[in-house]
């Protein structure tokens, strides 16, 4: 389970999806998949959570590393780059961001 703190040595990396309601569920099989079988079997992994707007046109992925290392070189694996271009056929945009996490409350 994620958790948010300061002052914790983590990655944070948030990612969001654009899909349309006919695409949303095919997208969110696919990532279920890809942390259940790959992502969260890699060094570095922490916890992530996967997150859908009411009306289906988005979709949220909170994930934490160890190291922002340990992410960008679960990104560039062959898998990883395989997985990515099935979620690009299922999605308008999407945009994974690295953060720090500033303030909690």
């Amino acid at each position: 389970m994620p958790t948010i703190k300061i002052g914790e040595n983590r990655q944070t990396v948030i990612t969001t999806f654009e899909v349309t309601p006919g695409t949303c569920q095919d997208l969110m099989d696919e990532l279920n998949a890809a942390y259940r079988d790959f992502i969260s079997k890699q060094p570095g992994f922490i916890a992530a959570g996967l997150h859908v707007n009411d009306a289906q046109t988005r979709i949220a992925n909170y994930a934490q590393w160890e190291k922002r290392e340990d992410f960008l070189a679960m990104l560039r694996s062959p898998e990883m780059r395989e997985r990515t271009r099935a979620f690009s056929a299922l999605c308008k945009t999407f945009e994974p961001v690295m953060y720090d996490v500033q303030e909690t409350f």
